[in-house]
């Protein structure tokens, strides 16, 4: 089975350059381009490559970016395409992910990809994980919670900020992000979801259901233990008893 490689670099002479490397050896598929940090985000979420080329310096969202968006556990192999010093070069190589250089020749790029290939045969390993937070930590801190949310419509990227989103809807495999009068899509689960938010301002309310605690305006109890969550723009969600207690918490 031949190894699917992304491409992700701003300068359309560096893409160049790798496809040309990457079109001889019979091993590798090149499934897709990218020139910004939003693009690759998509498309390591859509292509799901087995190994991204990916740029350090990008515009509208760096490297760094690209794996904290995306998240850590989520990402392929990684060959780094950086124009850094000596110092970040070393970072690198004490975690042990392999990086290109720029300028590099043929003979680093063969020695990248055949790292490469050697890692995905054995199967990515269990600590690389970790290495490459490791790593990220060295050049920025890594957001706790999910800062920034992308999403897919009609070929279009957008970014929103999380902060932005008043309330999360379950719909079978995906979730509806409603932002004021607008509604978006993102093929997500509500566990991993939360699990990526900040729960000091994000908060479950119902199986389906998540709301951002600013945008709560009240909560009305029912006769026959139903409960009711208004928004300030009037919104009216359905709360279950499950959840009713943790909001208690976070609100006393």
């Amino acid at each position: 089975m031949k190894i699917r490689v992304l491409i992700a670099d701003d300068e359309p002479l560096a893409r160049e350059r790798i496809r040309r490397f990457l079109e001889t050896d019979p091993d590798i598929e090149i499934r897709g381009e990218c020139g910004n940090g939003l693009e690759t985000v998509a498309a390591i979420e859509e292509i799901r490559p087995d190994l991204v080329f990916l740029d350090i310096q990008m515009p509208e969202l760096d490297g760094f970016g690209v794996i904290h968006t995306v998240g850590v556990e989520r990402m392929p192999a990684i060959i780094f395409i950086t124009a850094y010093d000596q110092y970040a070069v070393k970072a690198f190589e004490t975690h042990a992910l392999d990086y290109l250089l720029k300028p590099f020749t043929r003979e680093r790029f063969q020695q990248s990809l055949d790292w490469a290939k050697e890692t995905l045969a054995k199967g990515l390993p269990q600590n690389l994980n970790q290495r490459l937070m490791e790593m990220l930590r060295e050049f920025q801190p890594a957001p706790r919670y999910l800062e920034r949310i992308i999403v897919k419509s009609a070929g279009r990227i957008q970014l929103i900020k999380s902060d932005d989103a008043d309330w999360f809807q379950a719909a079978g495999n995906y979730i509806e992000i409603h932002v004021g009068s607008q509604t978006h899509m993102i093929r997500e689960t509500m566990n991993h979801l939360e699990t990526r938010l900040d729960p000091a301002r994000f908060q479950r309310i119902h199986r389906c259901t998540m709301v951002n605690l600013d945008r709560i305006q009240e909560i009305h109890t029912y006769f026959n233990n139903e409960y009711v969550v208004i928004l300030k723009d009037g919104t009216r969600l359905n709360m279950s008893r499950k959840y009713k207690d943790k909001l208690n918490d976070v609100f006393n």
